[in-house]
């Protein structure tokens, strides 16, 4: 067996109107490992996954999935793989269990109840079961999604945004789900505009930006990089430079001097804040506020694209 299971080479998607949605991404997704695909909105995340899973048609490149061609091979290709969209596409007036069975025998699968039902009480959508879909929450309209797609028993399975706007309850559940899955030989791939997602989850991160991959890394790397956060104290009294005694903490002078701004890693043995604010105190500084900030996606991309121009 190939050590992955899905391969990607120079896949670029260039749009009618002329607009490049993928730029020669290169990407190989292990068997058996948890993916996460971290980019702004907008950056291809969805047109990567609906490629992969032969919803829209690659411009250039080639992709194999379990060793098919997602082209040539369609079929065999589509059934390893199920795909959980964003979008709540799913007929309102069937069924939870009809519509589950039905996904299943798309695939050509035959007819396994006992299947069905673990996928169902898996999501905690048993006692739904004969609810038509018109009648359930938002979070449990999201879970027959996903059962859906795990109907036919794919070896790869995408999760497209999975947590985007559902509840926390909803996501705890998910993540627990996709770690099961993930014992039972699944390849997850997830995309994400949640930092604390592909933390919680992933075995390795890659980070799209503006249709190319920039980055692919393991996850317990990529957080020791982007750990930082910042402590931001709003002074009393301006300052024009930060005082003597201070230098060793790499403070920097904001809001025309009006704010002092530290940076630390939060996976550091110590973050160093109480002894700043008693180096504060000594310097006779006093604050009005302060506030904690970590770093967004948004400003880690910025610094990832812009450390790579």
């Amino acid at each position: 067996m190939s050590q992955s299971v899905i391969s990607i080479e120079n896949l670029s998607k260039t749009y009618a109107g002329g607009f490049q949605a993928l730029k020669s991404i290169n990407l190989e997704i292990r068997r058996g490992e948890i993916f996460a695909l971290l980019g702004p909105n907008g950056a291809g995340k969805t047109t990567l996954i609906s490629i992969v899973c032969g919803i829209v048609n690659p411009s250039t490149g080639r992709v194999l999935a379990d060793g098919h061609d997602i082209v040539t091979d369609y079929r065999a290709a589509r059934s390893k793989i199920g795909l959980v969209p964003q979008e709540l596409t799913t007929d309102a007036f069937e069924t939870v269990w009809a519509t589950t069975n039905f996904s299943r025998g798309l695939f050509g699968k035959p007819a396994n109840p006992a299947h069905v039902e673990k996928v169902l009480r898996s999501l905690s959508l048993w006692e739904k079961k004969d609810n038509k879909i018109i009648t359930l929450s938002g979070g449990m309209k999201r879970r027959v999604l996903i059962a859906k797609a795990l109907a036919h028993e794919p070896q790869i399975l995408f999760l497209d945004e999975p947590t985007a706007g559902v509840d926390v309850e909803l996501r705890r559940d998910m993540w627990a789900l996709v770690r099961e899955l993930r014992a039972s030989g699944v390849t997850v791939i997830l995309t994400t505009h949640y930092i604390e997602e592909a933390e919680e989850m992933a075995d390795r991160v890659g980070v799209i930006n503006k249709g190319e991959i920039i980055l692919v890394e393991e996850k317990a790397e990529l957080m020791r990089k982007l750990g930082k956060k910042q402590l931001t104290l709003l002074l009393q009294s301006p300052l024009t430079a930060v005082p003597a005694g201070l230098e060793g903490f790499a403070l920097e002078l904001a809001d025309a001097g009006n704010a002092l701004v530290y940076t630390y890693d939060t996976r550091g043995e110590r973050t160093g804040i109480t002894r700043l604010l008693a180096g504060l105190a000594d310097a006779g500084i006093r604050f009005r506020d302060l506030q904690t900030t970590q770093s967004s996606l948004e400003e880690i991309f910025v610094s990832l694209v812009s450390d790579r121009r």
